[in-house]
């Protein structure tokens, strides 16, 4: 008895000591605990997400990946299994299992060293939310401590809900919806019985029990995870036997992305940096949708890719990426082969492949996939050799005279076939904007953004060439100029004392033709007759003017160069400016953001676009009135003018018919069938070819395409027909300009991106008259015949004399087509 109430009396001590000790160490790390609002308040950090405005995936940014899911989304034998290995008493215990203490407290005591084990669910929340993963007394205290907290805030469900939700797996994937799909590709309620064991045994090891970087050791977790199971009867034998035999067959499975546009993603993150800051802007669980269409982001992307091709196959091949082994040498064998192709790119839509085997006129080349593919002579025949910029070689007639066995070429998939490829040399980039408000519908900056993460589209400041011009002749307009008006299409040729040198500004092609109407001259993009009308307003008043379409003042040259296009512009720029003239003559600000939603699907931040008419309908959203810049009468007389430059004028049936440089997108029937639509725009080209340019518009839709080099030496240069094509396959050959090289890619856009514009003809704004005038002196004219044309001015500036009349006789006929 004696020796019993010795015992019970030290118990009690020591029971009372450790309460004592309890309370002391809750008192010390009070300050450090959570409280109970912040423990209800844990938020799940998930990243950021950027859409498409229709919806489609575009990207995700940040370190973390999580799919938040509701308990009662997630599969029941999933949680059995967490249960079954992680605490099969989760339901029972007070967040501390006596049990689980009592086995970690014994393996202290046999080791001398605090172990892992004996932790709850909700002692690892605890851990994984409010603490480090050290192995410390300390540490240890607190996750208890915690744990209660967690007990008494959140009930049991609450508490699985975010375990589940929280923990890692690996790769970057937390909880168990990101689990699923980066090890599997699939939905949590897509995987098998195997693969939800896999998952639940990743917890304990995430790194070394891995099934993509260690299979061997995930296997055997996941027998011990099925074992669990079955013991705590969660699984039958049955179910045990056919998980165990699954393969362990599983790989990296990257963010669902489903449209692939990089550039605008990358508008997306850096503006969302700047908003929030970059913790909480990648793992805030944002949802960012942009103003983009997921059809024009695509058919932009293609657009450019397919016309920078085009552009590379009319300079020639420049030859292999490597040789993998030389004809007299002994062959890579094919597992060697595969193992160099695999360290190598897919750019764009090319890809590296191997070749294997030169016939005629075929070659057989490998994938680094282990496939083998015959790319025929309609593939290869455009490969002349590539000299220079400026020449090419002769056109092959066999497939020995472009590569041989052995080497690593690229290749790529087109609706023709597969064709023989390269990564094309020149940059690119193409902008659309909604020109009611400044939307942006498409931005692509470069031919791959793996490649290059250079912006094009908002970063590329390249001269303007004559894409400038339609603000030139706005400018004219407005200071009594009409487009009948007659100017002098001649040579100039201008001393500068101080350099000792002419000017002589040339037109392109080197024709000239005297006295020109305007509209014409705007049409054919006659550089002197800019060059006059800039003379005639004075350089200052010219640029003050051209401040009016967002151009920035101190960039403008003060000179009379400026009526070329030698003033520097991104492409976005130069899109804004164009959308005055598609607008009625208001400058709107481009955006490309149209709204941010937090993780609970919260609409938080909201653009507030710049509009043409704030007191129509938006919906109920808060827009701002743009400004208006310049007269919707200028605007529509500029529209007219660029209207001309796609359908030209004249009267081909009299001979006297011409086109504009924009003629080529008469042969588009998507763009110009549609009834009522009506199409305008503008090329640019730069001196020597550097830069060129297309920038052109519907009533919905405003496009700017740009080609060029990145390296500013760089000429686009020239190409002649390669023999081997029909002019259908290579439609395009001579000096590389404008309507050449960037007009082929706007076309190419807005074929596709036309059916989703509801567009509309410009009509003829109010106090505009309209007269007949004689086409060739641009006044006013008493016939109806092909010699004239219907003109628009404004009120006071028509011509007042008539045309003198000839008495030569018309052997057509009177034709009232003047187009």
């Amino acid at each position: 008895m004696k020796l019993l109430k010795r015992v019970l009396w030290v118990t009690g001590v020591v029971g009372v000591l450790g309460l004592l000790t309890v309370v002391i160490l809750y008192f010390i790390m009070k300050d450090d605990l959570p409280t109970v609002e912040e423990i209800r308040d844990v938020r799940l950090q998930t990243p950021m997400q950027v859409y498409s405005a229709d919806g489609e995936l575009i990207a995700q940014f940040g370190e973390i990946r999580r799919i938040p899911l509701r308990l009662e989304e997630i599969p029941q034998p999933l949680i059995d299994a967490f249960l079954a290995t992680e605490d099969q008493r989760f339901y029972d215990h007070f967040g501390i299992d006596p049990i689980g203490v009592a086995r970690a407290l014994f393996l202290l005591v046999s080791s001398g060293e605090i172990q892992g084990g004996g932790s709850t669910i909700t002692q690892q929340l605890a851990r994984n939310v409010f603490l480090t993963l050290d192995q410390t007394f300390t540490r240890k205290v607190k996750e208890a401590f915690i744990s209660l907290r967690l007990e008494a805030a959140l009930s049991k469900d609450e508490i699985l809900e975010l375990y589940l939700n929280k923990i890692t797996f690996g790769n970057r994937a937390y909880g168990v919806g990101a689990a699923a799909q980066v090890y599997y590709g699939k939905n949590i309620d897509e995987l098998t019985l195997g693969q939800m064991a896999m998952i639940a045994g990743l917890p304990k090891a995430p790194s070394t029990m891995n099934p993509i970087s260690n299979p061997e050791r995930a296997r055997e977790r996941r027998a011990v995870v099925l074992g669990r199971m079955l013991a705590e009867n969660f699984i039958t034998e049955t179910q045990y036997r056919t998980a165990l035999a699954e393969p362990v067959k599983t790989r990296y499975h990257g963010p669902e992305v489903t449209m692939s546009a990089p550039y605008l993603a990358e508008m997306v993150r850096s503006r969302m940096v700047e908003m929030y800051g970059e913790d909480r802007a990648y793992n805030s669980g944002f949802k960012v949708y942009t103003t983009a269409s997921a059809t024009q982001q695509r058919a932009a992307q293609r657009a450019l890719q397919d016309n920078l091709h085009e552009y590379d196959e009319r300079h020639g091949y420049r030859g292999p990426e490597a040789v993998l082994w030389e004809p007299d040498a002994t062959p890579l064998s094919r597992e060697e082969i595969i193992a160099r192709l695999a360290q190598e790119l897919s750019i764009g839509q090319t890809e590296p492949v191997a070749v294997l085997a030169v016939a005629e006129q075929s070659i057989t080349v490998l994938r680094d996939d282990g496939s083998e593919i015959e790319i025929g002579w309609p593939g290869l025949r455009w490969a002349r050799a590539y000299l220079n910029h400026e020449r090419q070689g002769p056109a092959p007639k066999t497939a020995a005279e472009i590569v041989a066995v052995g080497q690593q070429v690229r290749v790529r998939e087109t609706a023709r076939g597969w064709r023989l490829a390269q990564i094309p040399e020149p940059g690119a980039a193409i902008v659309a904007l909604r020109p009611e408000d400044g939307a942006i519908a498409a931005a692509v900056g470069g031919y791959s953004f793996r490649l290059s993460q250079y912006n094009r589209a908002i970063q590329a400041e390249r001269q303007a060439g004559s894409n400038i011009k339609p603000f030139i002749y706005s400018a004219a307009l407005e200071n009594d100029f009409t487009l009948a008006t007659l100017v002098n299409d001649a040579p100039i040729n201008q001393w500068n004392p101080g350099s000792g040198i002419a000017w002589r500004p040339r037109n392109s092609p080197d024709v000239y033709e005297g006295p020109i109407r305007v509209r014409e001259a705007l049409a054919k993009s006659k550089n002197v007759v800019s060059v006059r009308l800039i003379r005639a307003l004075g350089v200052n008043k010219a640029v003050e003017y051209l401040t009016r379409f967002g151009f920035d003042y101190d960039t403008l040259p003060r000179n009379e160069s400026l009526s070329l296009g030698s003033a520097s512009m991104t492409p976005l720029q130069v899109a804004r400016g164009y959308a005055v003239f598609a607008n009625g003559g208001f400058l709107v600000q481009p955006y490309f953001i149209d709204r941010i939603e937090n993780s609970e699907g919260e609409v938080v931040f909201r653009e507030i676009p710049t509009v043409v008419c704030a007191s129509c309908d938006h919906g109920g959203r808060e827009v701002v009135q743009a400004p208006q810049v310049i007269t919707e009468q200028n605007a529509f007389l500029v529209t007219e003018a660029m209207k001309s430059a796609v359908w030209g004028g004249g009267s081909w049936a009299h001979r006297t018919g011409w086109n504009g440089t924009a003629w080529r997108i008469q042969r588009s029937g998507p763009i110009t069938r549609k009834a009522g639509r009506e199409v305008v725009g503008k090329t640019g080209t730069t001196n020597d070819v550097k830069d060129t340019w297309f920038s052109g518009y519907v009533s919905g839709l405003v496009t700017t395409a740009w080609v060029g080099f990145d390296n500013l030496e760089r000429e686009l240069g020239r190409t002649t027909m390669n023999e081997n094509l029909s002019s259908a396959e290579q439609p395009i050959s001579g000096v590389e300009a404008g309507a050449k090289t960037a007009l082929p890619m706007w076309i190419k856009f807005m074929e596709e991106a036309i059916a989703e514009v509801e567009t509309a003809p410009f009509e003829v704004p109010p106090g505009l008259v309209s007269a007949r005038i004689d086409v060739e002196t641009g006044k006013l004219s008493r016939k109806s015949d092909h010699t004239t044309r219907f003109e628009y001015f404004l009120p006071g500036t028509a011509p007042t004399e008539y045309a003198e009349e000839k008495s030569t006789p018309n052997i057509f006929g009177d034709d009232d087509s003047i187009f």
